[in-house]
């Protein structure tokens, strides 16, 4: 059959035809001018096929091609601000809202053009579209840099023949699992008059040690949250970072945004290089990876940083780590100085509202000396007086100089992470909301009371994604009305779109769990899931994400116990006392005493300690029980604080059922 008559009776033009022929896999060539029968049978009955399939591929490319030139031809910049509706976006960036809400489909979100979309989807489309997403400065960070010129300006005004040398403040910082913790542990151990003291037991977020008899103070930051919200709030707190890096495991994300942060702070540090007990750590592939991935170069390959190869675990190369620190310190000592004469000044390291003692903050003295007594300020608002200091040890002080972390009981108003608070003369504030230089609310102690729990109470941490941002709020709101004053729920992160591999590390970092609104899980996804062991649910129903948070939440609940008193004891004689134990003889004045009961040990009426009875004796003879009138001997264990005269009151627990 001729090509012009086939042409015919598909009514397409001859050469049109040569064109298309080969495209639906037939070998025509372009001078053809017959094709066999069979060939022209084939075409004509699957010709109807053939022409909607070309059709169709013509649209996909016309369309492709609009796509393209509704696109920026050059990556084009913008800024949004934290959340943004789905036609404010369009319109900034200049693109037809139809293309943004494709993209949007894309990646899992389906929007409305009046939906809002946060900043990380804003990012996540962007790059989709060409576009180079930044975020809108936040005012904290702004007024964050007036906080800190106000802090080095109270400094400035001191008369330099008044300012003296103070104890340099150290941060810890490194990936998860490359040992803080374990160094922390192990520098403590260095300071022998911490061991005596009984450790750490009482933990405030900061510690200090003596080293060659100078004094060093050391933060602890379990993550970067509360240090990089004191960096973003302009408030420098540390003067040297030890960066930690496992030798077994080299250079990760968090190792770099430690490092990052460090930069950003421009204070000096030093790198201790973790783990060199384990026997696949390799010394030289570490400081390679910090050449080559953080642009650091060590000391002994002709840089100018330091890194001291240690094992926290073994405790080697501790102190070399310390006399380091301590070497930086004195090259830097002109910073570090204060005045320890004048009116005290500092940053708040840690914040809480306790049930008992209302609202709690440990500070890091930066200059003058805080004392019992002390009225306290942020901006010039009164944020109550100074009843009780505490250190690091939780033992009672009462006063607190340049580089000392104490903790204040006595405020009236819960101050934010990063708040600088000075000695003076204020505005007092009643049940009024203050806006912190954060842009963050600051709620008087009784309306936080209401609303926040101890660090005693179970935490449910979770993070949300969902498929609008309507949908994360209302889940996020109904989540957090469900907190009581026995357990309680936390939202570390929301966002949307499907879950992505940022998600699964934040939640394996945190220990969180994962709530799913209307989105999917990629294989790429659940592999990584699994790998991580990270718990993660999809939700398409609120009211069900609820229900099984709430049974989540009961399961968390602390059993409650109260005391039952047994009878009372009056000390008679202390018959042996030695370093972590004492046997003591007494009369039971009332009730009964028990072998194994708890005592609490009064004198004068105060109460002085609690015990526990390990040993009864009566006449000599191990004794379960002893009755009122009977005379006994007592063995306890623990220092020994029991004098004679002191009275016994015997007591067990026993759990409290709803």
């Amino acid at each position: 059959m001729n090509i012009s008559e086939l042409a015919r009776q598909l009514r397409v033009n001859p050469q049109e035809l040569r064109d298309l022929l080969p495209k639906i896999g037939f070998n025509v060539g372009q001078k053809a001018i017959k094709i066999d029968n069979n060939t022209a049978k084939k075409i004509i009955k699957n010709w109807p096929v053939f022409r909607r399939r070309l059709e169709m591929e013509r649209a996909a490319a016309f369309a492709k091609e609009r796509e393209e030139k509704d696109l920026p031809k050059e990556k084009k910049p913008i800024t949004v601000s934290a959340t943004i509706t789905v036609r404010s976006f369009s319109e900034l960036a200049g693109i037809p809202v139809n293309r943004v809400l494709a993209e949007l489909m894309k990646n899992g979100v389906f929007a409305s053009i009046n939906e809002k979309i946060d900043f990380d989807t804003a990012s996540i489309i962007g790059a989709g579209l060409n576009l180079e997403v930044k975020a809108e400065p936040e005012t904290d960070l702004i007024e964050g840099v007036d906080e800190e010129k106000k802090l080095q300006g109270i400094i400035d005004q001191e008369e330099k023949s008044d300012l003296q040398n103070r104890p340099p403040v150290i941060v810890v910082m490194g990936h998860v699992d490359h040992g803080k913790t374990k160094l922390l542990d192990s520098i403590r151990l260095t300071d022998v008059a911490a061991q005596e003291a009984g450790g750490i037991t009482q933990h405030i977020g900061a510690y200090q040690i003596k080293r060659q008899g100078k004094e060093m103070t050391f933060i602890d930051t379990p993550g970067h949250e509360a240090f990089t919200a004191m960096r973003s709030r302009g408030a420098k707190v540390a003067d040297i970072a030890i960066l930690v890096v496992a030798a077994d495991d080299g250079v990760k994300p968090q190792t770099v945004e430690a490092c990052r942060i460090i930069e950003a702070a421009k204070i000096p540090f030093l790198v201790a290089i973790n783990k060199m007990d384990k026997p696949e750590a390799n010394l030289d592939k570490t400081k390679q990876e910090l050449s080559s991935v953080l642009g650091i170069t060590p000391e002994d390959w002709g840089g100018k940083t330091i890194c001291v190869p240690i094992s926290a675990k073994d405790g080697l190369g501790i102190e070399e780590l310390l006399d380091v620190v301590l070497l930086l310190a004195e090259t830097e000592g002109s910073a570090m100085k204060a005045n320890p004469d004048a009116l005290a000044a500092g940053t708040v390291i840690e914040s809480n509202v306790d049930k008992g003692a209302g609202p709690v903050a440990t500070i890091l003295i930066q200059n003058g000396t805080l004392r019992v007594g002390d009225q306290l300020c942020f901006n010039e608002i009164i944020y109550g007086k100074v009843k009780s200091l505490k250190n690091y040890l939780g033992e009672e002080i009462v006063e607190a100089g340049p580089s000392v972390p104490t903790k204040i009981l006595g405020l009236k108003i819960s101050p934010e992470i990063g708040d600088i608070l000075e000695v003076g003369n204020g505005t007092r504030v009643k049940n009024k909301r203050i806006r912190t230089a954060s842009g963050q609310t600051v709620k008087s102690a009784m309306s936080m009371a209401s609303s926040e729990t101890d660090d005693d109470v179970p935490q449910l941490n979770l993070i949300i994604k969902a498929d609008f941002l309507g949908s994360a709020e209302a889940i996020e709101e109904s989540l957090l009305k469900l907190n009581t004053e026995k357990v309680r729920t936390k939202i570390l992160a929301k966002g949307l779109g499907n879950i992505t591999e940022g998600d699964v590390r934040r939640a394996e970092d945190s220990g969180a769990e994962i709530v799913g609104f209307n989105v999917r899980l990629t294989a790429p996804i659940e592999n990584l899931i699994r790998e991580k062991g990270v718990s993660i649910k999809i939700y398409s129903v609120i009211y069900d994400l609820i229900k099984d948070m709430r049974e989540k939440m009961k399961k968390m609940i602390k059993v409650e116990t109260k005391r039952v008193d047994e009878g009372r004891i009056k000390v008679l004689a202390i018959f042996r006392t030695e370093a972590d134990s004492q046997i003591v003889g007494g009369r039971v004045l009332d009730g009964y005493i028990r072998s194994g009961s708890s005592v609490a040990v009064k004198r004068a009426g105060e109460l002085i300690a609690t015990k526990k009875i390990v040993q009864l004796q009566s006449g000599k003879q191990d004794v379960k029980e002893i009755q009122t009138n009977d005379e006994c001997g007592l063995l306890f264990e623990g220092a020994p604080i029991i004098e004679e005269g002191d009275i016994l009151e015997a007591y067990h627990e026993e759990e409290v059922k709803d």
